[in-house]
């Protein structure tokens, strides 16, 4: 099809030789992206600098390129690797319920055996649970980071927060795996235990991750911090001009002493297996996850 415009957003088609790519990532594998680009358009998004790469001039979350690929004919071939869904693009993006590429992706696997982890911030993924429990060892992740709505609206334009803890829940409730991934932390706004008390019932791990202000949105957010929440500019000064850790540092703290509060278990750069008693979900520490060593995905620092 020729680019199309649908909804205020820039539909375009791209053909892929192999829809798998070997994973740069802490947890390892493959990536798998069905889509090029976002439309959760969010402010801090990492992945922004694909456009790099893609020759898109649009701004990031205007535009969606929708992948063709030859099919996966050998699926386990991929047995015991971990497949991530959703590096660089939410693979249920609000598209996906017309062209259903992650659903076709997600049906290619069958029989793999691989270990998926599916990312989102979507609750469209509540579709497929009937595919997930065949699939078998599966992960799905949401990305929340506040329970202020307002908050929420400001940085991105995925579903509310209700409605990705809902489908958390249901998810959950359908015996697959679940991750409360609190991402990007924001210094001074994102309250993680308030969110804990939310979904601890509903979820199997609990990660935290630090916002990362390397990208060239780092003036995008602090011009938002000046605006919405100036008390906040000297600390966010602190850790992103001065490049201060003590913040992050005491978060750590605080995470392990959640921890403890509730008898969950505590660990550092890690994605353990397996279900956990209802309410000790496993708190993931991935604060400067970006220092992880790639190569060997030891989950260790950099020295």
């Amino acid at each position: 099809m020729a680019q199309i415009e649908m909804d205020g957003v820039l539909i375009g088609e791209v053909e892929t030789k192999n829809i798998m790519t070997k994973s740069s990532l802490p947890v390892g594998g493959y990536s798998v992206n069905p889509y090029v680009g976002c439309t959760h358009a969010c402010k801090y998004c990492y992945a922004s600098f694909m456009k790099r790469f893609t020759g898109h001039t649009e701004e990031w979350g205007t535009f969606l390129d929708v992948k063709h690929w030859q099919a996966i004919t050998n699926p386990k071939k991929y047995a015991g690797q971990r497949i991530v869904i959703g590096s660089v693009t939410d693979g249920y993006n609000p598209q996906e319920e017309k062209f259903g590429n992650t659903r076709k992706l997600l049906e290619q696997l069958r029989g793999s055996g691989a270990d998926i982890l599916i990312c989102t911030k979507s609750d469209l993924v509540v579709r497929d649970i009937d595919l997930l429990k065949e699939l078998g060892q599966v992960t799905v992740s949401w990305s929340i980071n506040t329970l202020d709505e307002d908050f929420r609206n400001d940085m991105d334009k995925a579903v509310s927060i209700e409605r990705r803890i809902a489908a958390m829940k249901q998810v959950y409730d359908a015996g697959i795996r679940t991750v409360c991934f609190v991402s990007p932390v924001f210094p001074g706004i994102t309250d993680f235990e308030a969110i804990f008390e939310r979904v601890r019932d509903q979820c199997d791990l609990f990660w935290l991750e630090n916002l990362n202000l390397r990208g060239g949105f780092k003036t995008t957010i602090l011009d938002y911090i000046a605006e919405k929440y100036p008390a906040l500019v000297p600390l966010y000064d602190e850790i992103y001009n001065k490049k201060k850790r003590s913040y992050f540092e005491s978060l750590e703290q605080q995470a392990e002493q959640l921890a403890a509060k509730y008898d969950c278990p505590f660990v550092d750069n890690e994605m353990p297996y397996g279900r956990v008693p209802q309410g000790h979900p496993v708190i993931v520490d991935y604060f400067y996850h970006e220092e992880i060593r790639g190569s060997d995905n030891t989950g260790k620092r950099k020295k």
